[in-house]
């Protein structure tokens, strides 16, 4: 958990220096709602705490990041106690949970502040003070105005942690040489998704590039709870959000998939397990005995 809290650093310091202080804020609000929900939820099911192994605060910086910087911190407190209450604790806690609960949270808060959830902030419109630049559309909402290089740089309106895709990579790349998550899932994830949208007439720069698909591959389809634990069943998890991003992204009323993409493919996971499951070598079928 330190790893995946260093490698989201570059993200928190880039969507800071990007929206500016609410940034930091939000953050702040985020973590400190989660690591509270855990202590408290633990206190009252008398269970042993939990807040020690630092998930709570990965919960509470991922869900930061997939909100506006405009967000109530009160909403987002609310989707603290969804993520780590509703998701996680009540499900057992740390492992037991089957969907990830800062996606899920971020779907919550979708659906209930819808407004508030998409009202996007140009970058350093804190600086200027004027209202005139609060108001940004997203890449995928600005049907590809924005150049490659803005994209990579984050210069542009959208989610705390998903707009600067340098930073993203970075984490990403910390994460694969530290060992702490497989290339297999972010690569098939990405790679799923380039080749329909290839395979359409569309931009596969610009479609990896926006909206939330990077940081959702590497920091959230690769959670150990809620994905495969077999190289099969990673490669199937991973073609499967690929292919419901495209589907959801290109045919969708939403214009972004991610989310809904990997909580399909999270519940689907003991079933891709038992279907690829491997036979271990010599085994012999169980058979029922006659009589």
């Amino acid at each position: 958990m330190l790893d995946v809290i260093i490698a989201l650093m570059p993200c928190v310091v880039v969507s800071v220096i990007l929206f500016g202080f609410k940034a930091l804020v939000l953050y702040a609000t985020s973590c400190a709602g989660c690591v509270l929900c855990e202590y408290i939820s633990r206190k009252i099911m008398k269970r042993e705490s939990t807040v020690g192994d630092l998930s709570a605060v990965v919960t509470g910086i991922l869900l930061a990041m997939n909100v506006p910087v405009t967000l109530n911190p009160l909403i987002i407190l609310f989707g603290s106690v969804v993520a780590i209450v509703v998701v996680k604790q009540m499900f057992g806690g740390i492992g037991q949970n089957f969907v990830n609960p800062a996606l899920i949270a971020r779907i919550v808060l979708l659906t209930s502040f819808p407004s508030k959830m998409t009202n996007w902030t140009a970058p350093f419109a804190y600086l200027s003070g004027s209202a005139d630049a609060v108001s940004s559309a997203t890449p995928l909402a600005d049907n590809s105005n924005i150049s490659y290089l803005k994209l990579i740089l984050g210069a542009h309106g959208g989610c705390l942690g998903e707009t600067c895709a340098v930073a993203i990579i970075l984490g990403g790349i910390y994460l694969m040489l530290k060992k702490v998550i497989s290339p297999v899932i972010p690569c098939v994830y990405l790679g799923t998704f380039a080749i329909f949208t290839l395979l359409s007439g569309n931009d596969v720069i610009y479609g990896l590039l926006s909206g939330g698909i990077l940081l959702g591959a590497f920091f959230m389809a690769t959670d150990y709870t809620t994905s495969p634990i077999n190289f099969k069943g990673k490669i199937v998890f991973a073609l499967g959000c690929g292919i419901l991003t495209f589907v959801i992204r290109t045919f969708g009323a939403l214009p972004e998939g991610v989310s809904f993409a990997i909580i399909i493919m999270n519940i689907l996971v003991p079933h891709i397990e038992t279907l690829t499951l491997t036979k271990p070598f010599g085994s012999k079928r169980r058979t029922a005995k006659n009589g």
